[in-house]
């Protein structure tokens, strides 16, 4: 008997029957753990109706009100986060530590989030004319709609729904249908720390549940991170039905290394970066540019790093790299490690036909040399552990590879050089760069997001930009007559 996995709608379990639902796998032991609840049009309006009516009731509670209860939250994040890190590794595969970082990267988000107070103040010009002051003001949206996927589905929900709560607005959030409990128990976290009813509502699905919140009226803007394709198709569906969209997809980061580097820093980097989390990060390295003459002496450091790397399950704490999320990616991921073959690249190490104990979705680190610009190894975004290494004649070379890619999420460069870092940081087309760090994802307090086919939209996710894609501005203009009416009261004054 399988687990089953509802949604959570209202502030509470939704014990409506499921007409669909989707299988949820340990990937470790390719067993089916659960079953989700797959929403239709009666889900997907029930969750709206909910977060619809909990809005007044949200957008009036004062700034101070909002702010303790994402305190709460925090605190409860914390004192749980091996308990929400065991749920990732249960469902998506990754190893805990991974699943612990990813905890820990969220509850910065939620502590960015509890300085709302100060991050929606406006602005005020006192007398801009004679007797008037001129001010602005930052409103919630109202009902809006997160979509995350399956890669991180504790810290992704979190770059949105703290900042979106904290403006005001009320949440549905549907987590990947791959591995959904995490998203539960946060709501779940949420209500324990006082979140009203209906504020923040989960909503389980596919396509059916995309769609219903992308043409919903009463939905006013969308988060999504996911591939570029469906970003592209969000963004488009959704700002045709008046919605304001941040859609961020798809990416094939590269990691410059220069002959001066530090080449056993760089090889430690491109194994961290390139199968962490099994690959299944749109950060993650998946080409290494490795600048002449240092190729050959690179991939042997990288050979010999990933020839120590420990595959297997992620509850064992002697892991480092687990499954991945199912059978179907498997499937995909180790196709292109045919293609890789079939191209002319040179195979370095075959991660295929890796023994594990268990019957779960197991490819080993997978290493390619001579990788050349029109292989779809090195073209399309891969999300598996599949590292691919180009070799470039000089730095305008890698410069020139890495801006011709229809991508731009994230790069790095690995060189002793500052005056080349400084120029590289400058010239490369990418939203997020690394000097001498391989994966630059940026603190809470900075905002996440690419540039080209990575990003559609113009806001990047949490941080500065979080705050201003879910609120909007409003300037207000007033005179007043100069009399004032004030009761006593020897109170020391407090905030409610």
């Amino acid at each position: 008997m399988t687990d089953r996995i509802s949604h959570w709608i209202d502030g509470k379990p939704f014990t409506g029957t499921a007409a669909r639902s989707g299988e949820v796998f340990d990937p470790a032991t390719g067993q089916v753990r659960a079953h989700v609840d797959f929403a239709g049009d009666a889900e997907v309006e029930a969750a709206v109706a909910a977060a619809k009516a909990a809005l007044p009731g949200w957008r009036g509670t004062s700034l101070a009100g909002r702010t303790r209860v994402l305190f709460a939250f925090r605190e409860l994040l914390a004192a749980r986060k091996h308990e929400l890190a065991k749920i990732v590794t249960s469902e998506h595969g990754k190893v805990e530590s991974d699943a612990a970082g990813e905890v820990a990267r969220a509850i910065e988000n939620v502590e960015y989030a509890c300085g709302a107070a100060q991050l929606l103040k406006g602005g005020f010009s006192e007398n801009a004319s004679t007797g008037v002051d001129v001010y602005s003001i930052a409103q919630p949206l109202g009902v809006v709609g997160v979509i995350s996927p399956f890669n991180f589905p504790a810290m992704v929900p979190l770059w949105f729904v703290p900042n979106a709560l904290a403006c005001g607005n009320t949440v549905v959030l549907k987590p990947s249908e791959k591995d959904p409990s995490a998203a539960v128990f946060m709501a779940e976290l949420f209500a324990e720390a006082g979140l009203p009813a209906g504020v923040l509502n989960v909503l389980h699905g596919d396509k059916a549940a995309v769609d219903g919140l992308l043409t919903h009226d009463d939905v006013k803007a969308i988060s999504f991170v996911g591939s570029t394709p469906i970003a592209r198709y969000v963004y488009e569906t959704g700002t045709r039905h008046g919605k304001r969209v941040q859609a961020l997809g798809g990416a094939k980061n590269h990691m410059v290394v220069l002959p001066d580097a530090d080449l056993d820093l760089a090889a430690d980097a491109a194994v961290s970066a390139g199968f962490g989390s099994a690959g299944e990060r749109c950060m993650a390295v998946s080409v290494v540019v490795a600048v002449d003459p240092v190729g050959d002496e690179l991939v042997a450091k990288i050979t010999e790093r990933m020839s120590r790397l420990r595959v297997g399950d992620g509850r064992d704490p002697e892991s480092e790299m687990g499954p991945l999320v199912t059978a179907a990616h498997h499937e995909r991921v180790s196709s292109y490690v045919d293609a890789g073959v079939s191209s002319g690249a040179s195979l370095v190490v075959d991660g295929r036909g890796i023994e594990v104990p268990g019957d779960g979705f197991w490819l080993g680190p997978t290493l390619f040399d001579h990788v050349r610009p029109e292989m779809s190894i090195y073209t399309d975004e891969i999300f598996g552990p599949v590292l691919a290494v180009a070799r470039a004649t000089s730095y305008d070379d890698a410069l020139d590879l890495i801006n011709a890619n229809p991508y731009g999420n994230g790069t790095a460069i690995f060189t002793g050089d500052g005056a080349a870092a400084r120029r590289f940081q400058n010239e490369v087309e990418v939203g997020m760069v690394g000097v001498n760090v391989p994966i630059p994802v940026p603190v809470g307090y900075y905002s996440f997001g690419g540039w080209k086919d990575s990003l559609f939209g113009d806001s990047h996710a949490y941080g500065p930009e979080g705050f201003h894609f879910f609120t909007r501005t409003k300037v207000v203009t007033s005179r007043w007559p100069n009399r004032s009416h004030a009761g006593v009261n020897l109170g020391f004054p407090r905030n409610s």
